[in-house]
């Protein structure tokens, strides 16, 4: 029997005339960090829009957990278990560091209407362990001492790592990562790389992973699927994909310096 926690099926999504997306297969075991990669324009936001509900694919499935989720509101698949960040960082710009982060826990929140309108025990027991816990993810990601700083004042790489946090507070069980070394130099790529190998230890975690970076991809990849218009060119290991003839003739600028 399948372990994949993810599972794409025959998937395509047109936009009018336009075919993004074009019967489009793969699975994602339990366990694995997955990559998702191809030369821009290849579909693979696309793709993480349709896993996630914002967009409604022509045809095909979406299996999550062997349960079909195709076409589920956003806010459901968050709730089912499944988080992500974007390609262009997405942060509350009037919120600190410390007030972005909590709102990833508004679904265990676990107290009433009531509760909270009144002020009531539970409320502000519940209130002290999210705060504790996200004071926990700020330690994990470094950034503890901006706290109470504006999110966005921060460096993009400190607001890569606000993100991250943010959609682990969630407590997904498959995390979308959408180009998370993009715009960051060796030494905060090397330590990304780092954090989310040891994330997905702790907090046992599916990662699909969409990424330029073939050194970064290699390093964290298990298995990886490779797009070209919207189609699928190559499914394997990171080394082999490499040194296939289609892979480099799509995407030759890339692979020739991985």
């Amino acid at each position: 029997m399948s372990d994949a926690i993810l599972k794409i099926d025959n998937i395509t999504m047109q936009f009018g005339g336009v075919t993004a997306i074009k019967e489009l297969s793969f699975n994602v075991q339990k366990g694995q960090t997955y990559g998702l990669i191809g030369p821009n324009g290849a579909g693979k936001t696309t793709i993480f829009n349709i896993i996630t509900g914002n967009l409604k694919p022509t045809k095909g499935f979406v299996f999550f957990e062997n349960k079909n989720i195709t076409g589920t509101k956003p806010n459901k698949v968050v709730y089912k278990g499944i988080a992500r960040t974007f390609q262009n960082i997405r942060l509350f710009k009037s919120m600190t560091v410390l007030e972005n982060i909590l709102i990833g826990f508004d679904a265990q929140a676990n107290y009433s209407y009531f509760e909270a309108i009144f002020r009531l025990p539970r409320f502000f027991k519940r209130e002290r362990e999210i705060k504790e816990k996200a004071y926990e993810l700020m330690k994990i990601f470094g950034i503890t001492e901006f706290a109470n700083t504006n999110a966005t004042a921060l460096s993009y790489g400190n607001q890569r790592k606000v993100e991250i946090a943010r959609a682990l507070a969630t407590n997904p069980k498959l995390l979308l990562l959408d180009e998370p070394a993009a715009g960051m130099n060796p030494k905060e790529t090397d330590e990304l790389a780092n954090i989310i190998h040891k994330i997905k230890s702790d907090f046992n975690l599916t990662i699909l992973l969409i990424e330029h970076d073939m050194k970064f991809v290699n390093r964290m990849c298990d298995q990886l699927t490779v797009l070209d218009y919207g189609a699928k060119i190559f499914e394997g290991k990171p080394a082999d994909a490499i040194v296939d003839e289609k892979v480099i003739s799509a995407y030759l600028g890339d692979f020739s310096h991985a």
